[in-house]
């Protein structure tokens, strides 16, 4: 804890310093503007074939002078603010350990208990993916305690999925107003838009149905209208429409397909986080990450501030550290190199390259 503590204090001290250099930027640059705009008036009241004069001239140069000196001054508070980026760094460095060799380490998950651990999330794995059958038949196996209240959320939220899946509201409604207080204290919106797709649901089948969809708008719209006014105006601009079909009207876009599509994940991500857990199933991701979790990083030198390429590689120093070939080169003495983060002093021979 006091690791994260001292990682903090840091971190506080950066926020700070970025917050001052930022309040200072903006005045400095407003009076640079208006007096910019002060001068560009001038210009434009004066005759089309009025010439400078040597006082006018000066202050213009003095102008000049100032955004210069202004761009200057920037740059060396940005380069100053660097420095307390880097003891974020530092500190983080010499407070905790990283031990990625754990990740592959073969005796990881040997021993009893981790071998129970490890089948507990895989059964939850299959609890989350709606394989009931697959779960309690692990667990079975395993000799894990079958417990109602480690399969019960999940079965709750399959069987809440398949229903909307199907584009049925009811159950989805009963469990979004069941837990209202706790959706609004963080801020989702699931309930409206739910309330929306079977406002819409009413609206589709013409004017048969005008006064029903009137009647629900009147008593499941007005605890919304703070947060979803406009979005309300729009729905209830629908109701003009009827005789024609909203299919024909500028408010076609509430047909889309894909707004069931967006309900589902919208509960899916409403659902864990009440629950404490993360969207995705940490094994899946694990297992199958998928394009939607591949990524390209850049690399950017801390040292030198510019993008790695092909030619100027990231290099991985013993002590961990990553910086650029040509930082590497810079900072080297004979065959020599002190780490720029740590007291760590190795042979330029012992960097390796980082693929990203």
């Amino acid at each position: 804890m006091e690791a994260c503590n001292i990682v903090e204090r840091e971190l506080d001290v950066v926020l700070a310093k970025f917050g001052a250099i930022n309040d200072h930027a903006r005045r400095v640059l407003l009076d640079i503007v208006d007096h910019i705009l002060s001068l560009k008036k001038q210009f434009e009241d004066a005759p089309t074939n009025h010439e400078l004069t040597p006082e006018q001239i000066n202050i213009l140069k003095q102008a000049i002078n100032k955004v210069r000196e202004t761009v200057q001054l920037f740059l060396t508070d940005h380069r100053v603010s660097h420095n307390s980026v880097s003891k974020v760094g530092k500190a983080i460095d010499r407070n905790f350990v990283s031990d990625f060799a754990s990740t592959s380490r073969e005796d990881v998950f040997l021993g009893p208990d981790k071998v129970q651990l490890l089948n507990q999330v895989i059964c939850q794995h299959f609890y989350r993916q709606g394989m009931l059958d697959i779960a309690e038949e692990l667990a079975k196996e395993a000799g894990l305690k079958a417990e109602e209240d480690n399969k019960e959320p999940f079965s709750e939220l399959n069987r809440i999925l398949d229903c909307l899946k199907a584009q049925d509201l009811g159950p989805a409604l009963d469990w979004a107003c069941a837990h209202r207080e706790n959706l609004l204290a963080k801020n989702s919106s699931l309930e409206f838009k739910l309330h929306r797709l079977r406002f819409v649901g009413l609206i589709k089948e013409g004017p048969s149905r005008q006064a029903e969809a009137v009647q629900y708008a009147r008593t499941h719209f007005p605890q919304f209208v703070q947060r979803h006014d406009k979005e309300i105006q729009s729905l209830m601009g629908t109701l003009l429409f009827l005789p024609q079909g909203i299919r024909r009207s500028p408010y076609n876009h509430l047909l889309d397909p894909n707004l069931w599509v967006e309900i589902c994940d919208v509960f899916t991500r409403d659902a864990c986080m009440l629950l404490g857990l993360s969207v995705d199933s940490p094994l899946s991701i694990k297992i199958d990450l998928g394009p939607e979790c591949t990524y390209h990083s850049v690399f950017a030198c801390p040292i030198l501030r510019q993008q790695c390429s092909e030619s100027n590689p990231p290099l991985r120093l013993v002590c961990g550290h990553v910086i650029s070939r040509d930082a590497l080169n810079k900072l080297s003495s004979g065959n020599k190199v002190k780490c720029p983060y740590c007291p760590v002093e190795m042979s330029t021979a012992d960097a390796r390259h980082v693929y990203f």
